[in-house]
């Protein structure tokens, strides 16, 4: 089976004790696609999302993420694996007291050395691409403000700004609107299409509302008993590689 630059999963299954999350789940994104889950809680989405950066093993199927075989990786490749995955939570995952600029500053950390992690002293050239995102994102007016003074959507362009300065080749984003009003919301899924056509990043993003999926997503998958049971296209998306 080929390597994949977006994401590719082949028959992934996943139980916690009897209760069978996702059956011979398969999918495919592609660099610069934005592909839309849809299903309500207890479906899956956010396992697959945990497999797929491998927080969680699952029972059986293949992974390629960002054309890492994750199904394969241990120990130092598997963290070095990680650092092309962007994460986008719900609950914005930011540290409050600190500023957007340190927040999205915050995504080089994982390649930055101990001691710069330890009194959050970054090289001049990763704030400066900390500036560039938020700048990006349309935070240009709020780069030192506390996070816990921005509204919720601001926050959210943050996190997606934070990814952009780890230079995620694929974001993982877990319900990343459910907590925002629909007019933020719809802000929120415009950037992440547009950042996802602008840099070439793979998109996968978990949702409940189906009129959003449907109006920003390219592909959108229902998952049905964590199986895919259903693909409707809103637009013509890329053929899958041939394994």
């Amino acid at each position: 089976m080929k390597e994949h630059d977006g994401i590719r999963v082949v028959g992934l299954t996943k139980s916690f004790g009897t209760s069978r999350v996702l059956s011979n789940l398969s999918l495919s994104v592609e660099p610069g696609e934005v592909v839309a889950l849809l299903g309500p809680s207890g479906t899956g989405k956010t396992t697959l999302f945990r497999c797929l950066a491998r927080l969680i093993e699952p029972d059986a199927g293949d992974m390629w993420v960002a054309g890492h075989p994750m199904h394969r990786l241990r120990g130092g490749p598997l963290a070095q694996a990680r650092r092309d995955i962007g994460f986008v939570f719900q609950q914005f995952n930011l540290v409050r007291r600190l500023s957007a600029l340190d927040n999205a500053a915050a995504g080089r950390l994982a390649a930055a050395p101990l001691w710069r992690v330890i009194v959050r002293r970054l090289p001049r050239e990763d704030r400066a691409s900390a500036h560039a995102a938020l700048r990006r994102v349309g935070l240009a007016a709020h780069i030192h403000q506390r996070a816990d003074r921005l509204s919720g959507g601001q926050q959210q362009r943050v996190a997606i700004a934070r990814a952009l300065v780890q230079c995620s080749r694929v974001l993982l984003a877990d319900e990343p609107v459910a907590s925002l009003d629909p007019e933020a919301a719809a802000g929120i899924l415009a950037l992440l299409r547009e950042v996802a056509r602008d840099h070439g990043l793979t998109v996968l993003c978990s949702l409940h509302q189906p009129d959003l999926a449907h109006r920003y997503a390219d592909r959108v998958i229902a998952l049905d008993g964590g199986t895919d049971k259903r693909l409707v296209t809103s637009e013509p998306a890329p053929s899958d590689p041939e394994p």
